[in-house]
């Protein structure tokens, strides 16, 4: 009888990514920035996503407690500053004041309570819940004091409220029921004008925006451009004015053309291949030790993407905190077969490979896992999805009747919250 084992997508461990961003020459001068979007966002909700997409699109609309600077060091932004006990059990964060919300709303403590009890609440569903587990109580004493109170001491939490799912949203649209995921109403340097699925995203100036002289641009239009050559052209006739990543096939189009500038540099993205132990199958060390051999990750991240680094170990190269692993599972195709035979996994287990397919990148980089996986054995099948089905069923879902799935993350260190 055969089997089926579900993967979610394309890679194996972890790795850093080269990223290439195309901008077009004549920006500098413009007061509009044209910006290609890979896909549409599942939601403009920061509370009920892990979407890229999502946060690509509302980090330049909502503020945090706290920001990554350029060097990726937590810095302030919402909260001037903050105190930690010496238990580390009680963080309390003092807020800026004069700042106002898009519906003109004042930002009190109180919006910070209830933005954190609206992201532990189980009915809001949020995949970030999990974060903020350690908060047993907030309290707000006054207008501009936020008090924080854990169960335990917990390293990660300021990460956590520096984060795009730690956006601060107003109390009074909270209680209100208000659909954040169609009409995002933050502090951040950019209004939310126009939302048409499948064709644009639009985002106006914050004239009201706490950080003074900031935005410098007066509307973002983020166009939904799925297919790669019409986001290339589209760079080329000065149409589009940014295009976060690009595939190293069309740089020497890119490099030809005199209007557009490539920037390159390691990025903060991270690929996950996330494997569910409760399959009987997977279950077994031997198993996910050798697709881990089987994947030549060097040649994936140079073919595919254009370069890269990997790192074993879901935090990105350039964290402080990095240690690294990415010397556990070197490429060994023998070692991968002697493990699958002393399992006896052969061709009558199917492997099925669910890739995201708005990403060339990455349908590309399944495409070469799967001729890695199959000449150790692996009877290996791809299947392409859209971007929102991805997240709502394989991610959040976990529908993938157990197997591997794919996750990944975008961590903006080397980038402020505005454009």
């Amino acid at each position: 009888m055969k089997r089926s084992i579900y993967f979610v997508t394309y890679l194996i461990l972890v790795f850093f990514l080269a990223g290439a961003m195309a901008v077009n020459t004549e920006l500098a001068e413009a007061k509009t920035l044209n910006f290609a979007l890979a896909g549409n966002p599942d939601t403009l909700d920061p509370h009920k996503t892990s979407g890229t997409l999502t946060f690509q699109t509302i980090k330049s609309v909502y503020d945090t407690l706290a920001e990554t600077d350029m060097n990726g060091k937590i810095v302030p932004a919402l909260a001037d500053r903050w105190e930690i006990s010496d238990d580390a059990l009680v963080w309390t964060f003092y807020l800026k004041r004069d700042v106002v919300f898009h519906n003109g709303d004042k930002l009190t403590s109180k919006d910070v309570k209830a933005t954190f009890e609206r992201i532990m609440d189980k009915a809001t569903g949020s995949p970030k819940a999990k974060e903020f587990k350690a908060i047993e109580a907030i309290e707000s004493p006054d207008d501009f004091t936020v008090i924080f109170k854990l169960k335990e001491p917990t390293s990660p939490l300021l990460a956590s409220l520096a984060s795009g799912w730690g956006a601060i949203l107003p109390k009074g649209l909270i209680d209100a029921a208000h659909s954040f995921g169609t009409q995002p109403v933050g502090t951040g340097p950019f209004v939310l004008k126009k939302w048409i699925r499948d064709s644009r995203i639009v985002l106006g100036k914050n004239n009201t925006y706490w950080m003074k002289g900031l935005p410098k641009l007066d509307e973002i239009i983020m166009h939904v451009i799925p297919e790669r050559a019409v986001s290339v052209q589209g760079l080329i006739s000065g149409q589009v004015d940014v295009a976060y990543v690009i595939d190293k096939d069309d740089l020497p189009m890119l490099e030809a053309s005199p209007n557009v500038k490539i920037e390159t540099s390691l990025s903060a993205l991270i690929m996950v291949l996330s494997m569910n132990c409760s399959n009987p199958v997977l279950k077994d060390v031997r198993v996910r030790q050798a697709i881990n051999y089987a994947i030549d990750k060097q040649k994936v991240l140079d073919v595919a993407y254009g370069g890269g680094k990997i790192i074993g170990t879901f935090m990105d190269y350039s964290n402080a905190y990095y240690k690294d692993f990415s010397g556990l599972y070197p490429y060994n195709p023998p070692k991968a077969k002697a493990l699958l035979a002393e399992v006896g996994i052969g061709q009558d287990t199917t492997f099925e490979l669910f890739i995201p397919q708005n990403y060339e990148l990455h349908v590309k980089a399944g495409e070469m896992y799967q001729d890695m996986l199959t000449k150790v054995g692996l009877n290996v099948k791809i299947k392409l999805v859209d971007w929102s089905t991805w997240l709502s069923d394989v991610y959040r879902g976990a529908k993938y009747s157990g197997g591997l799935w794919y996750c990944r993350s975008l961590c903006q260190v080397d980038k402020p919250p505005y454009c």
